[in-house]
């Protein structure tokens, strides 16, 4: 993409970004800030501008570099202040995505949507209405999905069919049932330990009920047009040597319903004991060799391939997260060109209950106590009236829903005024 060269011309005028929540993302980014020529932060925008001013400290900001940005507890006061070139959305919070995603598109001001939650949300259709506007949409490199999405690009790109795309992950099937109580055991660290790391209960048990897997696989879904399984994500245990015999068609020895599909890996098989060479940490494509000639290839280039040798698996080993993130800030700046972006609404993430629950009982969201996020195919989603999981939180149930049963938009009390909730039914009704 040659983003450095265009970078390194740009030193004597600096892409001009503004970020959104200062957590642990924007903190990831803002540490690669000082040692990038050619970026700069204007502004940050935090509920907690001090908050964000400490995060920059502890970072590694001088303080000069703090002085001149400007910190405020205002995402519009920030665009209406004017002269950025890209709005980083790093809030984790689905609705305030939502908002801030149309507030950039409003004012044509280039958005990497870090915010995972919104873009399955409703990116179906922010990413049509950016495009209308003339401007990038993009999802934000050093996340599992653009990571991924890249890596389907390769294989596209070379000629290769894609039989399956995605992550690894640590999973078993009870986690789905975790809650920010039981969360830490998990991670092998007491409630205390994770409050001193600063640690959110809830955020980490996203990761780990299943929930942060189905949206990203939902993305990598709706950016690349691969299709989500129809009963959820299996999970299959699976190293890096494995990907290519495990996620190929049941039909030619795999465990994949069909070919085309996204699926996550995990680093732990059933009984508990660690996979070989897993990949927690990465990201992987698996693909088909066209002919012999391009099987025997595999072999002749030391590729790992499944026992027949048509199939072979790329991989990221790891990703850096917010470490990575200038990437997508760069290439939508300079080459107007998105890392990944909602194409179309293949695939939803339904909030599913992680217990018998009663009505009149309040949803707390995902990595909460009540529901965990299911992947699905966005057919299936709109047949049933699906319950998206970014508005799984703080709605009361007006229905008993039982243990592992997916939650509908009949199911719950909601405001159909709220704005998030109005931009989701549009893209439902553009879709349906």
């Amino acid at each position: 993409m040659y983003i450095y060269d265009e970078l390194v011309q740009r030193v004597d005028r600096p892409v001009q970004v503004g970020l959104i929540g200062a957590g642990k993302f924007g903190s990831m980014f803002l540490s690669q800030v000082p040692t990038t020529k050619g970026l700069e932060v204007k502004a940050i925008a935090d509920l907690d501008p001090e908050r964000a001013r400490e995060a920059c400290r502890c970072v590694g900001w001088s303080t000069d570099l703090i002085k001149k940005t400007k910190f405020l507890d205002s995402a519009q006061a920030m665009i209406d202040n004017g002269g950025l070139d890209v709005l980083v959305e790093a809030t984790g919070n689905p609705i305030a995505g939502i908002a801030h995603a149309r507030m950039a598109i409003a004012s044509k001001t280039h958005i990497v949507m870090v915010n995972v939650e919104a873009d399955v949300l409703a990116g179906g259709i922010l990413a049509k209405q950016a495009k209308e506007a003339g401007i990038v949409y993009s999802m934000a490199y050093g996340d599992q999905p653009a990571l991924t999405i890249e890596l389907v690009e390769w294989a596209r790109a070379t000629g290769f069919d894609v039989v399956a795309a995605g992550k690894g992950t640590k999973y078993m099937p009870e986690y789905h049932y975790s809650t920010p109580d039981t969360v830490w055991d998990h991670y092998g660290l007491t409630s205390e330990q994770a409050a001193k790391a600063g640690m959110n209960s809830q955020m980490f048990n996203s990761f780990l009920d299943g929930t942060k897997s189905a949206l990203e696989m939902a993305a990598i879904s709706n950016g690349t047009g691969l299709k989500a399984p129809d009963q959820g994500l299996m999970f299959p245990p699976a190293g890096m040597d494995d990907l290519a015999q495990v996620l190929r068609p049941r039909s030619r020895g795999g465990q994949l319903d069909e070919s085309g599909l996204v699926e996550v890996v995990t680093s732990v098989e059933r009984d508990g004991r660690s996979v070989y060479r897993d990949l927690r940490w990465g990201v992987y494509v698996v693909i088909e060799a066209p002919n012999d000639y391009a099987s025997a290839c595999f072999k002749q280039y030391g590729m790992n391939t499944d026992s027949t040798g048509r199939f072979s698996a790329m991989y990221k080993p790891f990703h850096l997260i917010g470490l990575e993130l200038n990437i997508s800030i760069l290439s939508a700046a300079l080459l107007k060109k998105p890392t990944g972006s909602t194409l179309d609404f293949n695939s939803d993430v339904v909030a599913t209950a992680k217990r018998g629950l009663k009505a009149g009982e309040i949803l707390d969201g995902e990595g909460g106590f009540t529901v965990y996020g299911k992947l699905m195919p966005a057919s299936k989603s709109l047949k049933m009236g699906g319950l998206p999981i970014g508005l799984a939180h703080h709605v009361k149930l007006k229905n008993n829903v039982n243990i592992d049963q997916q939650i509908s938009w009949d199911d719950v009390e909601i405001d159909l005024s709220n704005k998030a909730v109005s931009v989701r039914k549009e893209m439902e009704t553009l879709y349906s």
